[in-house]
């Protein structure tokens, strides 16, 4: 078996589509496999059968026993060549039902597609963190579509639940012994950032440019992909971010309750003591050696709340002070919402009291009439339509409020769009998640009655995302002209239409304008 040294010394003159090719790593020798054996039906890849892929490779330790709760280790090494043919673990408490995975702390490893044919081709890189519940496994996530693209395609595993989030004083002491900050939570966040260090160290060798990473995420991966960009751990490490589903005006309370959500790190620690003392636990060394069953808890269903922390580390600032200040990443952004989603309920039956039941529990006073008067209704059919139209906007109206508080600390590019289109054989309309497979151009992995018109829409939905990770502009090619985001309401209509569109009628941009100017900001 040939050591790391010969290895490298075979790297230079490999010229072999890369999963014909040993390609090393910081912590040893790699070897992928073709991506496709033969081209994806409909839709069309060009240079599939260049496509190499490598999965479950270890970017971190395995966090169990005394690395729990702890930041992400250093990967033990290898020198034997490791076959990349199969995903690796998924974390705990990442996924709900999948009894098919195997699931355990040994759980931080990624997975890269590429079509570089050499380590010298440079080609722009793309960094995808998941949404809630998800794992980087799932097939809604394959990476194809986007190296087709000439793009290299990462995503990975991280921690969630309490394995990454739990707080507590006694961990907020190993932090200050270890980083001079007296805080403590965040795991899973600093997972995230660990799996962008490895990208940027080691992703040349698989035909990628170190110095042009552009992250990525939906939903929770939003939130990551949010984190990434203020956070002054990762400083000068990312030349674009594409926030799907993500941010909205920090005065919004859906900041606190919906993926993007943070807590106060007192809240952190009060939840965190509970927790324990729900283990019967009083100390760390107690909750480290507990098994791994004991400490899994549900994203929707438990009473424990684990999330984001205010820690003044990882996360530096408020949202609304990081706007204020400037993130700590100055790069251009792309981000927008789904017609259906945070609230919106598309083909949902609603009574007209129900409807007055939502306005007063979420607004108050004044509000719930001003309210009213722009989304009115007056009947069990008029209802829905009604309390739909109010959560859309609402996402799309906070979203372009963002991008002006953003304007003021920032002179990089903001792109929003608004995606409307519902997939095949769904009942849930343009729902939270619906666009995944069409920016990532890899219907053929998921099992939807796709139509030429959603081939057609993947096409063009993929193109405006490959531009963006190439250039940091979406246009380019022969696609609509996608302006960027000004003082001007507007924004990009992307799925049922293309081209620009009012945010909402003036009437309700001021609206919510003016309410949210009386909210306390997170």
């Amino acid at each position: 078996m040939l050591g790391h040294s010969a290895w490298l010394a075979l790297l230079p003159v490999a010229r072999a589509a890369l999963y014909d090719t040993v390609v090393q790593t910081s912590h040893g020798p790699v070897m992928g496999y073709r991506a496709f054996n033969s081209s994806p039906s409909g839709i069309g890849l060009g240079r599939w059968e260049e496509i190499a892929v490598w999965k479950g490779i270890p970017f971190a330790a395995n966090t169990s026993g005394e690395n729990r709760f702890r930041p992400p280790q250093p990967a033990e090494a290898w020198d034997e060549v490791r076959y990349a043919a199969d995903f690796g673990p998924v974390c705990p408490s990442a996924t709900s039902g999948m009894n098919d995975y195997t699931i355990n702390e040994d759980c931080l490893n990624l997975n890269i597609w590429s079509v570089a044919n050499s380590s010298s081709d440079k080609l722009p890189v793309v960094m995808w963190s998941y949404p809630a519940e998800s794992t980087a496994r799932d097939d809604l996530f394959n990476g194809g579509g986007m190296a087709a693209q000439d793009v290299v395609f990462v995503n990975y595993n991280y921690r969630t639940g309490s394995f990454g989030w739990l707080a507590t004083p006694e961990l907020s002491e190993e932090r200050l012994a270890t980083v001079g900050v007296n805080s403590s939570g965040n795991w899973g966040m600093l997972d995230q950032f660990a799996a962008l260090k490895w990208i940027k160290a080691n992703i040349a060798s698989f035909g990628g440019d170190p110095d042009h990473i552009t992250v990525m995420g939906q939903s929770a991966g939003s939130a990551a992909t949010y984190h990434i960009l203020n956070s002054p751990l990762t400083e000068g490490d990312i030349v674009g971010a594409i926030i799907e589903s993500g941010v909205r005006d920090p005065h919004d309370p859906l900041c606190t309750s919906l993926a993007e959500g943070y807590t106060t790190l007192e809240d952190s620690l009060a939840t965190g003591e509970s927790f324990m003392t729900s283990l019967s636990c009083s100390d760390i060394a107690c909750m480290r050696a507990l098994p791994m069953d004991d400490l899994i808890t549900s994203f929707m269903g438990s009473s424990y709340s684990f999330s984001a922390t205010l820690d003044h580390y990882a996360m530096p600032a408020t949202y609304l002070e990081a706007l204020e200040a400037g993130a700590a990443n100055q790069v251009p952004v792309l981000t927008g919402n789904t017609k259906d989603e945070s609230g919106a309920n598309f083909n949902i039956t609603l009574s007209l009291a129900e409807y007055l039941v939502d306005l007063n529990e979420t607004f108050s006073g004044v509000w719930i009439e001003r309210f009213f008067d722009l989304y009115p209704a007056n009947d069990s059919t008029s209802a829905p339509g009604a309390y739909n139209s109010q959560w859309t906007d609402r996402s799309k109206v906070g979203t372009w409020l963002w991008t002006q508080l953003w304007a003021n600390a920032s002179t990089e590019d903001v792109y929003t769009y608004f995606w409307d289109h519902a997939p095949p054989g769904e009942d849930r309309g343009a729902y939270h998640e619906s666009e995944i497979n069409y920016v990532l151009n890899n219907l053929y992995d998921t099992d939807p009655p796709w139509t030429e018109e959603d081939y057609v829409i993947a096409a063009r939905m993929n193109g405006y995302w490959v531009n963006f990770i190439k250039t940091g502009n979406p246009n380019g090619g022969n696609l609509t002209e996608w302006p960027a985001t000004d003082s001007s309401p507007l924004v990009q209509h992307v799925g049922n239409g293309w081209g620009q569109i009012p945010v909402a009628d003036a009437a309700k941009v001021s609206l919510f304008e003016d309410w949210f100017a009386t909210l306390t900001a997170y």
